[in-house]
């Protein structure tokens, strides 16, 4: 697959980036080059190896699930504009 001019300044105006007609062309080549290096990863064999998260073993750290309420009841309700009762207070969008 290469990447023309056209489709590069399609690609450019679909991520809104506004590009100059001069640089289309070294824009296009640079998508080509990044295609290429897919391709070339698509050629390795990965088969039996398994993924990764890190380049070392590690295990991710674990916590126990456990629920709360949080207990920052107080803490969260004194950044409102309006709170009554322990909950938020919004006005009333339906009559």
């Amino acid at each position: 697959m290469t990447i023309d001019t056209a489709t590069a300044a399609k690609v450019a105006k679909l991520a809104r980036i506004k590009v100059d007609d001069d640089a289309l062309p070294a824009m296009a080549e640079e998508f080509n080059m990044i295609i290429g290096f897919i391709e070339q990863l698509n050629e390795v064999d990965v088969e039996g190896v398994e993924p990764m998260t890190s380049v070392t073993p590690q295990r991710l750290k674990r916590r126990v699930d456990e629920i709360n309420d949080g207990a920052q009841q107080l803490l969260v309700l004194s950044n409102a504009p309006d709170a009554r009762e322990g909950f938020f207070a919004v006005p009333k969008v339906v009559e």
